[in-house]
């Protein structure tokens, strides 16, 4: 679908704010993004990178990672994105498995691009260039690294002669290794045009003007998503550098926002604001807010809608692209729990022989695949071909479990990975996690299996309450309390244990990787 790119938009409303980073105050332009992202294009051009090259990107949330994204992908680069959380050396394994040849970081995120610009040497030795941006007033400097600001100043503002398409790579968390990048199916072409892969056009081409928010990190596929398709349609683009529950609200209000992206934990956080707050902000323009990327509880959504209307709507999927599924609030009030149906193509659900199940039984969710469409992991053909049903090549499962009712409407159970086994009984902690997170002296929770010498694992819940001063005997008797009226005795929690803070991942999920450590390796974890 051609005609839809910033440098369009540069040409027709050049003083339209592309991007508002609204707890700082930063905004750009849509000439001052299409002038950047020209230069960073002759910058990459001038180091000698060629269409199909890889370049690496640690930015906070700044108008500085839109110019480098929309710069790399209008000379042909992929634009390989680092989640601020990982560790020096998880970084420089995914620089290295990506070939990537030029790095753009934010030296305020911490130690890991402060390591990499300094250690290059050894942390990235296939990297010729590293610089700096995107980070506040006197936070930027760092040891290896050269100002992207005072490199661009003297490049061409204008197009680079051979302009052509280039896109993105997202590397999976890594949760169970090392992370894998994931190779969407892609052609090089016109910067204008349209891919599907890059988010829901339609959806957002209903609304005008177009104001979208979205607060996660941009190295993340939703958020990415949401600048990519604001920006292609000439709309505003509103993010924080870092997610703040009121100030979203605010956000909200001040902008006149009509489309917002968030994740589960956020209207956890959301709903957890004092009455008094939440009431004091106008929501009026806002007409879609939707949510993805982990499972929601059923009770906090429905609370969601009683506070903004039936507005809500819900799709999952993955980051590999084969597969995805769309319910509307009217859908889910009639079905609560359920992710909705597939928009891309049939689903099946099997057993672990690969063996199809009736509906309403659980099993390993597989997405069947359209034409052109596959799971394919950059470096890895073992992980690849493990994706696909062992008798049909183009049905692709993720790691998912779930089950379809009558009408073909998806119910996520957890993640495969996540199930405990205790004494021979199958569990899985998400059910165990909605029915404790809306306790009302909860804010969050982790539930995971550990080590036991009689069942093999129990059954543990990691509890982060509202209040520190709650945690002890009492918030543990009135959880032992909240559960046995809600849950079966086999899934009840037998141990708690309370944290100031769960590790989570800016996507909205359970680091649990980050709990194994903790709690041993006996935690069922994916």
């Amino acid at each position: 679908m051609p005609g839809h790119h910033p440098s369009r938009h540069a040409r027709t409303t050049p003083d339209a704010l592309a991007m508002i980073v609204a707890d700082t105050g930063e905004t750009l332009s849509y000439r001052e993004l299409d002038e950047g992202s020209n230069r960073v294009a002759q910058l990459l051009r001038s180091l000698g990178l060629r269409p199909g090259d890889r370049i690496a990107v640690m930015l906070r949330n700044s108008p500085e990672f839109s110019k480098v994204y929309w710069g790399a992908t209008r000379c042909g680069c992929f634009v390989t994105l680092l989640s601020t959380h990982l560790r020096p050396s998880e970084a420089s394994y995914i620089v290295g498995d990506a070939g990537a040849k030029v790095l753009f970081l934010s030296a305020s995120i911490g130690e890991t691009p402060c390591a990499l610009a300094r250690d290059r040497a050894e942390l990235a030795p296939g990297v010729s260039h590293v610089f700096f941006a995107g980070d506040p007033p006197g936070e930027g400097a760092m040891t290896g690294a050269v100002s992207l600001d005072e490199v661009l100043a003297s490049m061409p503002a204008e197009p680079v002669a051979d302009e052509i398409s280039g896109f993105h790579m997202i590397y999976s968390s890594g949760t169970t290794g090392r992370p894998k990048g994931i190779v969407l199916p892609f052609t090089p072409g016109p910067i204008d045009e349209f891919n599907a892969l890059e988010g829901a056009l339609p959806i957002y081409q209903e609304l005008d003007p177009l104001v979208s928010l979205n607060v996660g990190p941009l190295y993340h596929g939703a958020p990415l998503s949401g600048m990519v398709t604001a920006q292609r349609l000439g709309g505003t683009f509103v993010t924080q550098r870092k997610f703040d529950a009121e100030g979203v609200l605010a956000a909200i209000e001040r902008y006149r926002v009509n489309i917002a992206q968030f994740v589960p934990t956020m209207f956890v956080r959301k709903l957890a604001l004092p009455d008094d707050v939440r009431a004091q902000y106008d929501m009026s323009s806002l007409r879609l807010a939707i949510h993805a990327a982990a499972p929601c509880p059923v009770e906090i959504k429905r609370r969601m809608i009683d506070w903004w209307g039936p507005i809500i709507f819900e799709y999952y999927g993955s980051t590999e692209g084969v597969g995805a599924t769309a319910i509307t609030s009217q859908e889910w009030l009639e079905r609560p729990g359920s992710v909705g149906r597939s928009s891309l193509g049939p689903i099946h659900i099997c057993d672990e022989e690969g063996r199809e199940l009736p509906p309403g039984e659980s099993g390993i969710v597989y997405f069947e695949a359209m034409p052109g469409r596959s799971v394919n992991y950059l470096n890895d053909a073992e992980k690849t071909r493990s994706a696909s049903h062992p008798q049909h090549p183009d049905w692709f499962a993720v790691g998912d479990i779930g089950r379809l009712d009558e009408d073909g409407y998806l119910y996520l159970t957890d993640r495969k990975d996540f199930m405990i086994i205790s004494g021979g009984v199958n569990i899985y902690p998400q059910a165990i996690e909605d029915c404790l997170i809306v306790h009302p002296q909860v804010l969050d929770v982790a539930v995971l299996g550990v080590a036991d010498p009689e069942y093999g694992e129990k059954v543990k819940a990691v509890v982060q309450p509202k209040d520190w001063a709650d945690a002890g005997p009492e918030l543990e008797a009135s959880l032992r309390d909240w559960c046995g009226g809600r849950i079966s005795a086999v899934t009840a929690p037998r141990e708690y244990e309370f944290v100031k803070e769960l590790p989570r991942l800016p996507s909205g999920k359970l680091a649990k990787h980050e709990l194994r450590k903790l709690y041993g390796n006996a935690v069922a974890v994916a």
